[in-house]
């Protein structure tokens, strides 16, 4: 049943000219380190979880078939690495045996306890060809302030880089800066999060030209703030009011000359200028805990949520003001849409799936209406990831470690389901012909080990 709210007609909607994955690549060049070879931010080349035109990762592989490495990682983490060149970023926190000296209490709202040991936030660099750590640095060993939820680790926010730097948030703990080699340029304290429930903390650093966004939304006084990439001063900072904890990272992107930062919210999604952090537009109808990151397509932008509720808004970049009671949006869609997962596209192919369950949905995003409705995955269970698409297949990854590959068109029929049988919570990623699926404690690669050609 097509439940797409048109904002405007169809006659209007049905005039957005149809465009391929490589120009629509080109309008998104407003977000600096996009076009770098790689996977050099946690959305990926196109900043919409699909990878590089010349990807060719294996769509089969088992525990024991297609591992060209498996390189363990201290402690445990969630977030999603980065590929630049044969270099791979990942993060994770450690607990250790040295006591808190005087152990946090847990805020009058909290769902969770505090730690009363001292956590190492641990930033490794992994050789891509190898598996081997090729360095690894302690950003900071500190006792967290905050429990988080069961499902949920201290290392989440995946790292970012402009082929220059390396930029990684440990949230609370701190911004850090190191160089490709793992020498720490700088860092910076934005203050402790007071996040709901206690559940814990979760957003990346989007680099942007000569400037890191990172956004800061939590229980009370939430904000946004550019930061200096090259020595971590601060140069804008704008409160979000109305905002609470939304784990939500940013998307940049340029229209008409001009470089807007899109963010998500359990109030409203917001556009703010780059240069000024001024907002431009605002449009409201999110549910609450807005994990998922927008995305851009043509000359709008797709957010959405799902948590309790479903909400998808299709907004003009040109939009002005709060465009909420305006009718301004070119379509919405209010069925189905991700808690913790974020939206993946494919040429006009919207993919995104049901709360946390394997339930796929496709939309044409040029117009909202449904290409494929609430398709039930067999064989793979709850799942945080992301959907990845590469090389004409969409990669579902489930919590217990089970990955569904379908093929990208109108069957999605399902061509394979690979068991790993670990924890993985991370996005997967593909670069050249290697796949790679982080879970708690480690990191594999996954290709195809009787071709030559690994890369």
């Amino acid at each position: 049943m097509l439940v797409a709210l048109f904002r405007k007609n169809l006659a209007i909607a049905v005039l957005i000219p149809l465009m391929t994955v490589s120009c629509w690549s080109g309008t998104v060049s407003g977000q600096e380190g996009s076009d770098l070879k790689g996977w050099t931010n946690w959305r990926g080349p196109n900043l919409n979880g699909s990878a590089a035109a010349d990807a060719r990762p294996p769509v089969k592989w088992d525990a024991t078939t297609n591992i060209q490495w498996a390189t363990d990682l201290p402690g445990e983490g969630t977030s999603t690495p980065i590929v630049l060149g044969d270099q791979i970023f990942v993060l994770s926190a450690a607990a250790t045996d040295r006591k808190a000296e005087t152990p946090p209490a847990a805020a009058a709202d909290s769902k969770t306890i505090p730690p009363d040991v001292y956590y190492q936030f641990i930033v490794t660099c992994v050789d891509r060809t190898t598996g081997n750590v090729a360095w690894q640095q302690t950003a900071i060993e500190e006792v967290p302030h905050e429990g988080h939820h069961p499902t949920h680790t201290y290392a989440a926010g995946s790292p970012t880089t402009d082929g220059k730097r390396l930029y990684v948030s440990f949230g609370s703990r701190g911004i850090f800066c190191y160089s490709l080699s793992g020498e720490l340029l700088w860092k910076q304290q934005l203050g402790k999060m007071h996040t709901r429930f206690g559940w814990g903390e979760a957003v990346a650093p989007v680099i942007a030209g000569d400037l890191l966004i990172v956004n800061w939304d939590q229980e009370q006084d939430s904000f946004i703030t550019a930061l200096d990439a090259a020595t971590g001063q601060p140069v804008w900072k704008t409160d979000r009011p109305g905002e609470v904890t939304s784990w939500n990272t940013p998307l940049v992107t340029e229209f008409n000359g001009r470089k807007q930062i899109i963010v998500n919210g359990t109030d409203r999604a917001r556009s703010y200028d780059l240069k000024t952090g001024k907002e431009i537009w605002s449009c409201g109808g999110q549910t609450v805990n807005a994990i998922p990151s927008p995305l851009r397509y043509e000359d709008f932008v797709v957010c959405m949520s799902g948590y309790r509720s479903a909400a998808a808004f299709a907004i003009p970049l040109s939009s002005e003001g709060d465009i909420t009671s305006q009718s301004k949006t070119l379509w919405s869609w209010a069925e189905g849409t991700p808690y913790v997962p974020s939206p993946s596209l494919s040429g006009r192919r919207l993919y995104f799936t049901a709360n946390t369950n394997s339930i796929l949905s496709c939309l044409d995003v040029t117009t909202g209406r449904p290409l494929v409705e609430q398709k039930r995955l067999s064989g793979v269970g709850n799942l945080y990831a992301s959907p990845l698409i590469a090389n004409g297949h969409v990669y579902i990854t489930g919590r217990d470690g089970t990955t569904v590959v379908l093929k990208d068109d109108d069957s999605l029929e399902i061509v394979a389901t690979n068991e790993l049988k670990d924890q993985i919570d991370a996005s997967p990623i593909a670069v050249g012909n290697q796949l790679f699926l982080r879970s708690w404690k480690k990191l594999y690669c996954i290709a195809d080990t009787t071709s030559a050609a690994s890369r």
